[in-house]
């Protein structure tokens, strides 16, 4: 395409301004990313250039779109509306705004960066739909007026130098062949994105910091809109589904031989006397396993549940099975491992009707419910767990004057305690038992909680909200034992996820591991489980320590009743998917790539890319294969909710 000269100074000049500054815009929101991540990203002077080189393909990719409505405008402009002021006016509205815009989209990176330690992927389109909760907690949480002047001051100047240079393209008389000419040469330009440019061309390493600095922004959150569920079939290895099926009913158990297909659907036998014991399930926001000093940590934060670990059964090597609370709520509640794309929790139309630990309980007489301290029809909870046997309970369902504290994501975690204590007491006075699975939200940016509960101010940082968590679920402990239901019930404390999810690999062992803490002084002996286990067995671990026979459809095992070394890890992101067994892991890509940590406890783990999977590699495929065949065909649709085999 020809560069217009300065005498002929066609409208069309505008495309390469705008272009020009985005590409300058990305890149140095790419270096500046690229700084941040030091020593992290493993940076060589070929690997620097492949990531520039990487960028810029994404850079002009996103631009190829983006800039499609602006050429068709530039073509089918008349030449008299062109030289109008009110079309004047326009163009400069849309040059500013662009301008501005960039500027906020590299801020936005950089802090989405900073949080995730990735560029915009699903996560930001689901903060685009939950647009109430985002915008108070980024007002929360960042000094926004600050920002936004910064931005607008920057803007301003960087539009000095624009704007003088877009006032001289209104003096352009362009008949319609040549405005043809310009815009088909710039539509056929932008074609290779359309036909070329995918996120394959993001994997030409291992290391995810280096991947992600070669995308573009802008251009991940558009595709995150079609990449929020995978086909695995379409996408992974598979297994011929019967010799998947053979290893998967050799890792579950107890599958009647007379099953179909993919039927995981059994009897499950415990041994010993029902008990019908109160289960008080709390999954904590962000709790890391490395936050407590009695599973690792150093610095103090949990005095409270350090102390409790030792009257506790405590499980040293337990792991989340993704990043997002969903998906914490998914495993938990479900026993299902990570299907690739988005949980369960958030397949609108598809989260409901499923097998699981509320259905099971409210079978036996249960008082089932989800308290959530936010409003629930945030990441579609409310219809999950409403849709899954329990009585949703939320920040909506309290009467404002008995909230004491909160934030942009809901109530402080003591007020959710308070409301789930009346429910308890409540739920007693009636003579049933109850199973109550309580989220948590205090341990979240902005980081703010009451005043004077801990030594470090509200809105100070992680440590301070941690400290709070610990001190509420000290408070809450506290006030349970003077119950008259307090011996007949098993308290449970359990992470959704890690703190954060960034690590140099796909799947970083170490950022997946989190407590999990039963504790019930007059029913179980404190004690260390060592056995590897991960959130889809909590569901069998607790109907086990109830010795409550149930009919199944959960992937999980009960972990104190695990075959000696037969303990695993399933855990993924949104595409990769792995299973760990104490050793090594496994790991399934899209585009049916296969891929192992030899040593994944390490922070720089070694790994080797598979061409044909080995018996390992089979268990992992079992698992994956399995689980989107069975949620696919409704295999673990709870009786009476839906039909149990087909699409």
């Amino acid at each position: 395409m020809t560069f217009p000269s300065s005498r002929q100074a066609s409208r069309f000049r505008a495309v390469w301004y705008m272009l020009l500054l985005s590409l300058a815009c990305f890149t140095a929101t790419r270096l500046f990313l690229l700084l941040l991540s030091l020593p992290d990203a493993e940076l060589t002077p070929l690997v620097t250039l492949r990531i520039f080189a990487t960028g810029l393909v994404y850079d002009l990719a996103f631009y190829a779109y983006a800039l499609v409505p602006f050429v068709l405008y530039l073509l089918l402009c008349p030449n008299r509306f062109w030289r109008s002021r009110v079309n004047r006016w326009l163009v400069h509205l849309i040059a500013f705004a662009t301008v501005y815009g960039l500027g906020y989209i590299a801020t936005a990176e950089w802090l989405f960066w900073q949080e995730f330690g990735v560029r915009f992927n699903f996560i930001s389109v689901d903060y685009l739909v939950y647009r109430k909760e985002v915008t108070e907690n980024i007002v929360q949480s960042y000094p926004l007026p600050l920002y936004l002047s910064v931005i607008l001051a920057v803007t301003l100047v960087v539009y000095a130098w624009l704007g003088r240079r877009i006032d001289r393209l209104f003096r352009s008389v362009e008949p319609f062949r040549r405005r043809l000419a310009y815009a088909s040469a710039w539509l056929l330009l932008s074609l290779p994105a359309y036909v070329l440019v995918d996120q394959d061309l993001r994997s030409f390493s291992s290391n995810r910091y280096q991947r992600e600095l070669a995308g573009n922004g802008p251009y991940q959150f558009f595709n995150a809109f079609r990449d929020n569920e995978l086909d695995y079939y379409d996408f992974y290895y598979t297994l011929p589904d019967a010799e998947a099926w053979a290893l998967l009913k050799r890792e579950i158990g107890g599958i009647p031989p007379e099953n179909g297909l993919f039927d995981i659907r059994r009897a499950v036998d415990n041994p010993g006397t029902e008990q019908r014991l109160n289960v008080f399930l709390i999954m904590v926001e962000s709790l890391s396993a490395d936050f407590l000093d009695s599973l690792g940590g150093d610095k103090g934060l949990t005095p409270f549940l350090d102390r409790l670990a030792e009257r506790s059964l405590v499980f040293d090597r337990f792991y989340a099975t993704g990043t997002r609370t969903t998906r914490g709520l998914e495993a938990v509640t479900l026993s299902i491992p990570p299907t690739p794309g988005r949980s369960i929790v958030k397949r609108l139309g598809r989260e409901s009707g499923f097998w699981s630990l509320g259905n099971v309980l409210g079978e036996k007489g249960y008082d089932v419910r989800f308290l959530y301290g936010g409003r629930a029809y945030f990441d579609n909870m409310g219809a999950f767990f409403s849709g899954n046997g329990y009585r949703v309970m939320d920040q909506s369902s309290i009467p404002d004057g008995e909230i004491l504290f909160e934030n942009a994501w809901g109530i402080s975690d003591e007020d959710l305690y308070r409301q789930a204590l009346k429910a308890a007491d409540q739920a007693h006075a009636d003579g049933r038992p109850f199973f109550f699975h309580l989220m948590t939200t205090s341990n979240h940016r902005p980081y703010t909680y009451p005043e004077g509960r801990v030594d470090i101010p509200p809105g100070t940082n992680r440590e301070g909200a941690v400290k709070y968590t610990d001190w509420a679920l000290g408070d809450l402990l506290a006030k349970v034992e003077k119950k008259p239901w307090f011996d007949d019930t098993l308290f449970v404390i359990v992470a959704d996820h890690y703190a954060g999810s960034a690590g140099m690999v796909d799947l970083p062992l170490r950022e997946y591991r989190i407590p999990l803490f039963i504790y019930a002084p007059s029913r179980l002996a404190p004690r260390r489980i060592s056995t590897l286990a991960s959130q889809i067995d909590l569901a069998p671990t607790l109907l086990g320590l109830l010795n409550m026979d149930y009919r199944s459809a959960f992937f999980g095992r009960d972990i104190l009743r695990m075959p000696a070394g037969r303990g695993r890890a399933l855990i993924g992101n949104y595409q990769r998917l792995g299973l760990y067994d104490g050793r090594q892991m496994s790991i399934l890509k899209p585009k049916r790539e296969l891929a192992r940590q030899l040593d994944p406890e390490k922070r720089r783990p070694t790994i080797v890319e598979l061409q044909r999977p080995d018996a390992e590699m089979k268990r992992d495929i079992a698992y994956y294969q399995g689980a989107s065949y069975i949620y696919k065909h409704r295999l673990n649709a709870w009786p009476g909710a839906g039909d149990s085999g087909g699409d």
